[in-house]
């Protein structure tokens, strides 16, 4: 038996970033990752910087995305998230240097550092690193 399809609609404040049908999304909640499956309940949750990641008719596809807000109606899934990035969009390079700046910060004795911005640019950096490196190859 096939999988039923739901609606997902993914957008940030710069543009829309998904529209289309899909049998599964996987988000990180700010309690824990979860995955939508169609007939879900109705909810809203609270999104943390991660990986969204959807099932469609071209397979797995993934996104880096900060924090934001995902609902579930029966209308179909919205997610609305602060950046989304595919991994084809990423600067590998930048990435690199952000991680290795936030690791400094936070590894450095310095007491005026703010380890929780710090933290925060290094969950960002690991993320979009870890989407990017699911290119697809050509």
């Amino acid at each position: 038996m096939a999988e039923r399809k739901f609606k997902l609609e993914i957008v940030s404040p710069r543009r829309a970033v998904y529209s289309g049908e899909v049998t599964s999304v996987r988000a990180p909640g700010t309690e824990g990752s979860f995955e939508v499956l169609y007939g879900h309940i109705p909810f809203l949750t609270a999104l943390g910087v991660g990986e969204v990641s959807f099932r469609d008719e071209s397979g797995w596809r993934y996104l880096a995305t900060g924090e934001g807000f995902l609902e579930v109606l029966r209308s179909g899934v919205a997610v609305l998230v602060e950046s989304a990035e595919w991994p084809e969009e990423i600067d590998l390079e930048r990435a690199g240097r952000a991680r290795d700046r936030a690791s400094g910060r936070l590894s450095s004795a310095d007491s005026t550092i703010d380890r929780e911005r710090a933290q925060a640019a290094l969950d960002r950096a690991s993320s979009r690193l870890r989407v990017a490196g699911r290119r697809k190859q050509a």
